[in-house]
């Protein structure tokens, strides 16, 4: 509670019974010394008014260094609010990038193939939320809306997918177009000929062809799946000893391996 600060002017052309009444209400713990001479309760009053005074003093420092730091730290988030990070962008492929603010999808611009001029598209939420032209109309669009806080949020999955899950669902979705098969140690057609690998290591595509070691790089996984399906058309009018034979030795042949060659060769001899 506030209370008037009184000069020792004003106390002196009070009269006892005021005084007293001052004393009570400021709540002044001072020790009359004689409580029937006007002079010592203006004195208790004007000693224990000062002693306030101090205090107060000695505490605006600190209350002004809390004001300080709020007023900085107030300052700061409307800084951010007008100036967020800037997003980060994740090659998935050629034709899938992600947008991410603090690890958080937030959009994602894929490429539809089917469409004849504006065939890239702004995906939130797996809903198409804008198309273009070009990637960086696209882009445009993300950052714009993402800073003026308009872009739908993107709901988070209980469990993100990691990269590595997101490149092998790309591989899937494009054997998945040739009818191809991914199995632990590669890609086979629907013939159970094993046609290859594709991989992505730092944002870059590449292929192993059948049985090389060597990686040959692509332009996206379209490309280095499409690669494969040369591959396959290759080896059509081979039979399954140059198939297997020719690759491996037989006791090298893994147990899916053998089942499929004592299928085709049923399927030979029959």
């Amino acid at each position: 509670m506030t209370h008037t600060i009184y000069s020792h002017q004003q106390l002196q052309l009070k009269s006892i019974a005021r005084l007293k009444q001052i004393y009570s209400e400021i709540a002044c713990t001072v020790e009359v010394t004689d409580k029937r001479c006007k002079d010592a309760w203006i004195s208790a009053i004007v000693n224990y008014q000062s002693s306030k005074v101090q205090k107060l003093t000695t505490a605006a420092p600190d209350n002004q260094a809390t004001a300080q730091a709020e007023l900085d730290s107030y300052i700061a988030d409307q800084a951010q609010a007008v100036a967020p990070e800037p997003l980060r962008i994740v090659e998935i492929s050629f034709n899938h990038h992600e947008y991410y603010a603090d690890d958080k999808l937030i959009a994602s611009i894929t490429h539809d193939d089917d469409h004849l001029t504006q065939r890239w598209v702004v995906m939130v939420n797996d809903k198409e939320l804008f198309r273009a032209n070009t990637p960086m109309r696209c882009d445009r669009f993300i950052c714009t809306h993402y800073k003026d806080g308009s872009l739908p949020v993107q709901e988070q999955e209980a469990t993100p997918p990691t990269t590595e899950n997101q490149i092998m669902a790309h591989i899937f979705n494009k054997c998945q177009n040739y009818g191809f098969e991914i199995l632990d140690d590669g890609i086979y057609n629907n013939k159970g000929v094993k046609l290859g690998q594709v991989g992505c290591t730092d944002g870059n595509w590449w292929v192993k062809r059948r049985y090389s070691v060597q990686q040959q790089y692509s332009n996206s996984v379209l490309d280095a799946v499409r690669s494969l399906s040369m591959v396959d058309m290759s080896t059509d009018g081979k039979s399954i000893f140059d198939e297997y034979f020719l690759d491996q030795p037989l006791e090298q042949l893994t147990g899916d391996k053998l089942q499929r060659l004592l299928e085709r060769a049923e399927l030979v001899t029959a």
